[in-house]
């Protein structure tokens, strides 16, 4: 199986890396197709949207009609990708709308349903990266149940569909989760063995690994973000982790028992899940999951789970039993805002 080069930085491109398991399950996915839309939730920057684009080529090897949609993407050529076979179909759809980028989901929908008129019997993939943010979390059970009606109602008969999609947002997992629309799988940061793997191909790997796995626990887009800032650590977390979630904001606006619930949850993310019978701890787990900070990772069975889930426990990295820190500069952000307004 051919891996794929990825942007990562400026003039660099790594190829995909690890994901071993993964693969093995999109390649079963391919087999198999999908009776429901299959929506992988994981944390901000844990290469979601890598997979997606490794799996669009695995399909794609698999004779699958596959369009590749990325809408929150700010260049076309980024934005969307498919199959070669696929490619007339797709500059037909896009001749029809004067703002290609701001329309990807609608046209990636006429595109499908094109797909099944023009073609005797085939096999199809649709893929969407972040769907949920780029339509509104609003929408989510709409564009959910419209994904489903594809499947089960098709325009024409097909061979297999495969539908995929990816999400970072905690309460679109909430709203899909009450009704039977889809499967939901898991994704985490990469293993410690396979970020090392990807750490390695840097140009400039000089930093610490065991520096680098503390600050990251293994979240690709952390570690890009430390790599472009020259790995100045206070840079990455005070731009991308405290002022992009308005951490300061966000602290100032709890009560003097909800900041203590969050110091606890700071040392121990499972202190909210054990304590969720009580009002204030309800509440700011909903703030924590609606701010992408903390995600529910409580049961770890694996056909649950896009590879490999993370370890029981481990309190540095901000991981309980029930509950983790999306990235242990997540746990670290709160805790320094928590003691600057002490």
């Amino acid at each position: 199986m051919r891996r794929i080069r990825l942007y990562f930085a400026p003039n660099v491109e790594l190829e995909f890396t690890d994901r071993d398991i993964a693969l093995r399950q999109i390649e079963e996915i391919a087999e198999k197709g999908t009776a429901f839309p299959v929506i992988i939730y994981g944390p901000e920057g844990c290469g979601k949207t890598a997979l997606l684009r490794q799996a669009a080529e695995i399909l794609d090897s698999y004779g699958y009609k596959t369009l590749f949609v990325s809408p929150l993407e700010g260049k076309l050529d980024r934005a969307l990708w498919f199959s070669p076979s696929i490619k007339d179909i797709v500059l037909q759809v896009l001749r029809t709308f004067n703002e290609p980028l701001s329309n990807l989901v609608r046209i990636a929908f006429e595109i499908e349903a094109l797909l099944e008129k023009k073609f005797r019997r085939p096999k199809i993939a649709l893929i969407l990266d972040d769907l949920f943010q780029a339509v509104g979390l609003e929408n989510a059970e709409k564009y959910v149940k419209t994904l489903l009606n594809i499947i089960e109602y098709p325009l024409e008969p097909y061979e297999n569909i495969v539908i995929l999609v990816s999400s970072s947002e905690g309460i679109t997992r909430d709203r899909i989760s009450r009704h039977n629309w889809a499967r939901m799988y898991i994704m985490w940061n990469m293993s410690r063995e396979g970020f090392q793997e990807l750490y390695e191909k840097l140009p400039d790997s000089q930093q610490s690994f065991d520096n680098v796995w503390r600050w990251t626990g293994g979240n690709p887009r952390i570690l890009r973000e430390l790599y472009v800032a020259k790995w100045n650590i206070e840079e990455v977390l005070d731009r991308d982790i405290i002022r992009k979630r308005n951490l300061e904001r966000f602290v100032a606006s709890l009560s003097k028992e909800e900041r203590n619930i969050l110091y606890e949850s700071v040392h121990n993310p499972d202190y909210l899940w054990k304590n969720l019978a009580e009002p204030q701890v309800q509440k700011l787990f909903q703030k924590l999951i609606e701010l992408n900070l903390i995600i529910e990772i409580w049961d770890r069975k694996q056909y649950l789970w896009i590879d490999t889930p993370p370890p029981e426990c481990d309190p540095e990295l901000g991981i309980g039993k029930y509950l983790a820190w999306q990235t242990p500069l997540h746990k670290e952000g709160v805790r320094i805002i928590l003691e600057r307004q002490c």
